[in-house]
């Protein structure tokens, strides 16, 4: 059964939530499905929980933040009914079927959204012909873990041990419409300006990129 026939037999369509219409119709389905095939993760034998229902969980997760990861289960309709009854699924098996998606396929649906859409809204608001975007870097707290801190780090603290681990990032992005084009995620302590060496032939020709004074280089105008 495909992921659509599964979700409109929950309950009917007049039942669910439209969420995971909106959903849909901003994200073509045959990208889940290309992404999941693409890195070897699509779901083999019948699920509750297969592979296309996680990549939209973890959208839903992104978008519904006010919400619990159970609550985004059921809010979209993404457990597949097993029988007449209505399906119910434990937080367990929300989060051992998440942990068998893994992050190649987001990586991949991520790039297909990126070639897709920020082409397309680069084209649509040109400046004097010319595609802007702006490059920059940040930093994200991230969960309280001991594989975190070790992949990442931990910034300084005058006052001690600092209270979460920290990743830096270095964003491309579409300006006006703030698009994400690419993204270079780090330690810590890694020089956004390294972080940066990936995102360059990311930019197209006939384009115009904004940057702060720390990435100005000698190699990267060359």
């Amino acid at each position: 059964m495909e992921l659509g026939e599964a979700l409109r037999a929950v309950g009917g369509d007049a039942e669910r939530s439209e969420s995971f219409e909106v959903f849909a119709r901003s994200l073509d389905i045959e990208w889940v499905r290309h992404a999941l095939h693409a890195t070897g993760s699509a779901s083999i034998r019948r699920r509750k929980l297969p592979a296309e229902s996680m990549v939209w969980l973890v959208i839903g997760m992104a978008l519904l933040r006010d919400r619990s990861i159970l609550e985004v289960v059921y809010h979209l309709g993404l457990v597949l009914p097993e029988s007449a009854e209505p399906p119910t699924v434990t937080s367990s098996a929300i989060i051992q079927a998440r942990s068998r998606l893994g992050e190649e396929p987001l990586a991949a649906l991520f790039a297909q959204m990126a070639d897709k859409w920020v082409a397309q809204s680069a084209d649509e608001h040109r400046w004097r012909g010319l595609s802007l975007y702006g490059l920059d870097g940040s930093t994200l707290r991230i969960p309280d873990t001991r594989e975190n801190e070790a992949a990442f780090g931990r910034p300084k603290s005058g006052r001690g041990r600092s209270g979460y681990p920290q990743m830096r990032l270095v964003a491309l992005m579409v300006l006006r419409s703030h698009e994400l084009a690419s993204l270079a995620m780090g330690r810590y302590n890694d020089a956004e300006l390294k972080l940066a060496d990936s995102l360059w032939s990311k930019l197209p020709d006939h384009s115009l990129t904004l940057i702060d004074r720390g990435f100005i280089s000698y190699c990267v105008f060359r």
